[in-house]
């Protein structure tokens, strides 16, 4: 049985304690251990399919999770029966609280911030919890045609028997208004502007037509659309006002503080980790809070302590970034020394993610090094690690 099915068995049923539902998707984790990623209703089927038995709320149609229970899947918590929800999401409750509250409404979901803010993971876990299934996706880029959001051909099929449904291959969008699901765009403002309107009859009238076959696909209940943009991206293809309208757009700020930054890439290196067959690095926390704080610090332009202000490199340095560099060092410090990650381990991943202009980052980093690293307490083996990488 797909997770889907184990996840629509329990919601139908609703039969109590969650244990079997939870062994049954443990039991069917050996079918997808071997995928390097695994989608976000593989990775957890065992939290949807406990969420689903717990579950006793009002639904939206095609539903597989109540509201309530999405917004708990994405921000964890404990479950009646001692099940504990890990958290996919570390920030203020209301932006999910929002966001799920969207999806149950006619109205598309825009999910916008600055790189790094975690826009495409929460899209995911949304599909995930909401459909059961997070890969009705549209990745976009500036070649991205009309057909990856409408539907294109089959040509073989169109040539020997003329346009006709078996020739029609549907788009993911497509799917999704047939079965009542979710779909996602991804980087929708990378997307030429006039293949981004080719959403707005989609999001406005809920039909898509087939002019070829003078038919149309009407959108079933349970049918909503997810979008992510890039703050960065503003002038690339900026939205039209009409498409802007059919969406309520949520942004997905940058943590909070440096506790919150360090949480979220400690449990992200952690499941990575896991799924690297890397040792777990609880050892390695102080270089993990060093990263952060180095890309905190570079990124608001201004120490921790509001003392020094610092040039900021042309880089982001998101918290996807940092997280990218401490399960580097990780893996180094995994292979090449002896499993705990240590300064050397995160020094060049750090040097690759600041120093993105060779000319004007590599002396706003020299300078950052000197004027703040040196000088900081208990940080002269970091100093000393950057320094040897930089030379």
């Amino acid at each position: 049985m797909s997770w889907r099915g184990i996840i629509m068995s329990v919601s139908v049923e609703n039969a109590g304690p969650a244990g079997p539902a939870a062994e049954d998707a443990k039991d069917a984790a050996g079918e997808v251990a071997q995928a390097l990623r695994p989608h976000a209703e593989d990775a957890f089927a065992a939290e949807l399919a406990a969420l689903a038995a717990q579950d006793d709320r009002p639904r939206p149609a095609r539903w597989l999770l109540s509201p309530w229970a999405v917004a708990t899947y994405l921000l964890g918590g404990t479950l009646p029966d001692g099940t504990v929800i890990t958290p996919k999401y570390v920030g203020p409750r209301r932006i999910v609280e929002v966001a799920v509250t969207t999806l149950a409404t006619d109205r598309a979901l825009l999910l916008l911030g600055v790189p790094g803010t975690a826009k495409t993971w929460v899209s995911e876990h949304l599909a995930a919890a909401v459909s059961g299934d997070s890969t009705l996706l549209v990745q976009g880029t500036a070649g991205t045609p009309e057909e990856a959001i409408r539907y294109g051909w089959n040509y073989a099929q169109l040539l020997a028997h003329g346009p006709s449904r078996d020739a029609l291959v549907p788009s993911p969008v497509m799917r999704a208004m047939s079965e009542g699901m979710t779909a996602r765009v991804e980087e929708l403002t990378r997307i030429p502007a006039d293949v981004q309107d080719s959403l707005i009859t989609i999001l406005s009238e809920k039909t898509l037509p087939i002019p070829e076959l003078g038919q149309e696909v009407q959108a079933v209940r349970g049918f909503n659309l997810i979008a992510t943009a890039n703050d960065r991206d503003r002038g690339v293809n900026d939205l039209s006002s009409a498409l802007r309208r059919r969406f309520n757009t949520v942004v997905l700020p940058l943590p909070e503080s440096a506790d919150a930054e360090v949480d979220i890439v400690s449990r992200r290196v952690d499941q990575i980790g896991r799924s690297l067959d890397l040792p777990p690095g609880p050892e390695g926390i102080d270089e993990i809070r060093r990263v952060v704080t180095v890309f905190r610090e570079l990124r608001d332009g201004v120490t921790t302590d509001g003392r020094t202000k610092v040039k900021s490199p042309s880089g982001t340095l998101s918290t996807a970034e940092a997280i990218s560099v401490v399960t580097s060092g990780l893996a180094l410090a995994a292979h090449f020394g002896d499993g705990v990650l240590r300064p050397g381990d995160v020094a060049a991943g750090i040097l690759g993610a600041v120093v993105r202009d060779p000319a004007a980052d590599r002396v706003i980093w020299q300078e950052y090094l000197e004027a703040v690293v040196r000088e900081r307490d208990g940080w002269k083996d970091f100093y000393r690690a950057c320094r040897e990488v930089s030379a």
